[in-house]
């Protein structure tokens, strides 16, 4: 998910009443809600679609959920000490418990890999001892509700706090109203994914930006083909990309020993086709970033690959 609803995860969590168990709680909640997305730095690396291979994976595993938290806590329980040293610490502080500080940390990092586990992006949760990918096709990466339900409940919070209201109950409502809201997700993607897919094939059940309760499912056809089965948005499985632009998928196996970016992106894609590029070379994509304003972002280039027209290979 994005870094705002991370955040808005862990202040909220510290508004149930966990910000009052030590100094620096909040910080230790927010931060340590977004702190395995440090694997972003990535990007200063990493080329092309290395980065895809990369993301979500050893900074989201078991060993990075300990040490991540630990770092944390010692890096905020140090800047009280520093703060103390030179007579600028805030009066109205509580004292710092470094064990209070760790768990807090601990429990920020532990609710990131839950959220991200959301959509179709995926996440490998057992990094280093397995790079397996885990999908749960529940929550667009962007979901405007959940920002509004927890935007809202958290100043709702503040306010009643700042007034001498209940503001733990008001923060519990809101968390609970926000796994509610997952749940009812969760069912219309099961829903969804149960009824489209048959014997042979599975569906995955891509929630859309804005309207939650609707899904864009893809159909895995023969020969690396996808289709869309979305009633009433697009006819029933209708292709993803014109028939006569799929490429018959070509050997890779000895290419890839050499090409980190394939390897990269066949490592990562859940949903890989070939198309036909406009030299007649092929273009790898992925069915479930296929819209036209992030495409180009999941997708390698293979000009050394001539395109083969599918359908010629296809009996009639």
């Amino acid at each position: 998910m994005d870094n705002l609803t991370h955040s808005l995860v862990g202040a909220l969590i510290g508004q149930t009443g966990l910000k009052k168990k030590t100094g620096l709680a909040m910080p230790a909640l927010i931060i340590g809600a977004n702190l395995p997305d440090v694997d972003a730095a990535c990007f200063f690396w990493l080329e092309g679609t290395e980065h895809l291979g990369f993301r979500r994976g050893i900074t989201h595993g078991p060993p990075a959920l300990v040490l991540l938290p630990l770092i944390l806590a010692g890096l905020l329980w140090g800047w009280d000490r520093l703060q103390a040293s030179r007579g600028k610490r805030p009066e109205g502080r509580v004292p710092v418990h470094f064990g209070w500080l760790y768990g807090l940390a601990f429990l920020g990092c532990l609710t990131h890999p839950a959220l991200d586990w959301l959509n179709v992006y995926g996440i490998r949760l057992l990094e280093p001892f397995s790079s397996q990918w885990f999908y749960g096709d529940t929550l667009f990466i962007i979901d405007v509700w959940l920002w509004g339900l927890m935007g809202l409940g958290l100043w709702w919070s503040l306010r009643k706090e700042k007034r001498g209201g209940d503001w733990r109950k008001t923060a519990r409502v809101v968390l609970a109203a926000a796994l509610a809201y997952i749940g009812m997700n969760a069912g219309i993607t099961t829903w969804q994914e149960r009824t489209n897919a048959d014997w042979n094939y599975e569906a995955i059940a891509s929630p859309v930006p804005l309207v939650f309760w609707d899904r864009e499912v893809i159909l895995e056809g023969d020969y690396h083909t996808w289709f869309y089965a979305k009633s009433g948005v697009r006819n029933p499985q209708v292709s993803i990309v014109p028939e006569d632009s799929y490429c018959v998928w070509p050997d890779l196996s000895d290419a890839r020993k050499t090409n980190s970016q394939l390897d990269a992106f066949l490592f990562w894609s859940r949903t890989p086709f070939a198309e036909r590029a406009e030299d007649g070379s092929i273009i790898l994509r992925d069915a479930r970033f296929y819209d036209p304003r992030a495409r180009d972002r999941f997708s390698l280039a293979l000009p050394n690959f001539e395109c083969v027209e599918l359908l010629s290979t296809i009996p009639r």
